[in-house]
Order: structure tokens, then sequence, then C-alpha cells
């Protein structure tokens, strides 16, 4: 694993900036949420499981055909993994998928009652579930504040100078360290959406941006 730099102790100056910009975000949009449609625990895991190096709005297409027919891990069962197939081919790694979802769905019943269990450890034991997945699940539902890390919010953190970690799990180790403790539970809504449609890969909006004033990087790309 790569090494990050040895985390930087944020000053007062520094505490107060990081404060500001998710006040920001908080005064502009102050509830955010997962632009993944789910009606049930099950269906939120299965829809983040199908989101991994794919978009929302090609996995929320797919699911609207899938959970209108199979929203319950004995409904998913009773498809197959063959059944499952053609509903969410359009998506990105399909057929891993399918497997997965099969397969957690399977453990569900078997070990869970059909519940999807709401801990950390038992949810990232299971077919296709890892950290990002289980952070993005228990952060949506209000079990657990946590900040999983996207390629948007990898990004962003390094833009704001956030963050010096190299690998996701560094980010989101010194982002849990700094964001104000009242704001850790939307910290990745708020970071995902900026990155999403402000804060973009190859030409930010900064022009747009609620934080531009705040931002260490914007320089970087004024009149670019």
């Amino acid at each position: 694993m790569p090494k990050s730099p040895p985390p930087k102790q944020p000053t007062p100056k520094d505490r107060r900036r990081i404060a500001e910009i998710f006040d920001r975000f908080a005064a502009a949009t102050a509830d955010p949420r997962t632009e993944l449609a789910y009606a049930s625990p099950f269906t939120l895991l299965v829809a983040v499981v199908l989101s991994a190096q794919a978009t929302d709005v090609s996995v929320n297409k797919a699911t609207d055909r899938l959970f209108a027919i199979a929203d319950t891990p004995a409904k998913v069962l009773a498809l197959g993994e063959a059944g499952l197939t053609p509903y969410i081919a359009s998506i990105g790694l399909y057929r891993t998928k399918a497997k997965n979802v099969t397969s957690l769905s399977r453990i569900l019943i078997e070990q869970y009652g059909g519940q999807v269990p709401l801990e950390r450890e038992a949810l990232q034991a299971l077919p296709g579930v890892g950290r990002k997945t289980a952070s993005v699940v228990l952060n949506e539902l209000g079990i657990e504040p946590a900040i999983a890390v996207d390629t948007h919010v990898f990004r962003v953190a390094h833009r704001l100078k956030l963050s010096r970690g190299k690998t996701p799990d560094q980010v989101e180790a010194d982002l849990m360290r700094i964001v104000p403790a009242e704001r850790r539970t939307r910290a990745h809504h708020w970071l995902i959406l900026h990155g999403r449609y402000v804060c973009v890969a190859r030409k930010p909006r900064c022009e747009a941006c609620l934080i531009a004033d705040l931002c260490p990087s914007r320089e970087l790309f004024i009149g670019g």
C-alpha cells in the first residue's frame, strides 16, 4: 500500500476554513441523500453493490425494472443468477454482480432471516460488499457516520487540501479526523455531489462554486 504523508495537524485557521466549507454545503443542501433509488435496506444494499464502476443513473434504470419484481432476498433467489442477469446487463461487471447479489441474498436468508445486518463486520463479509459499500449503506441509513471515498470524494478532498492520502482508506481516515463531528453524517454526500456537478475532473466549474474563495486549488483552474 502506498505510504501516505503523515497527517498534518490542522491549525485554528485550517479548522475555521474546514468548518466554513461544510457550513456552506449544509446551507445549500441541508440533508443530501444518495441518488440511488431504494425503498429498503436490502434494495439500498443491492443498488450500492451494483453501483461499483457504474453511474447512479445507469443503476437506477436497471433497478427500476428489477425491484418491481425482486425487492427481497427471497425474490432475488427465485429469479436466480440467470434470471437476474438480464435486468442488470446494462451495468458494468454485470456477471460478477449478478453472482454476488444472488449469493448475498442466499446468505441473508440463511443467516439473517432475510434481513440486512446493520453492523460493519457482518456487511463486509457479504459477497461484493467492501468497506466503501458498507460505509455507504451504514451512513445512508443513519447507523454510523462514515465517509465513503469514491473518485469524486478523493478528487475534491485533494483539491481542497483536506487530505494528502494516496489511497481511499487514507483519505477516509483524514476526513473522519478533520470534518466537524456534526457534519460527518452528510459529508460523504456533500463531497460526492460537489465533485459530480461542480468540481468535476477535467474542467471544474469554479465560477459556480460556492466555496471557491476557500479552495487552495482555485488558481490552478481559473482561466483554464
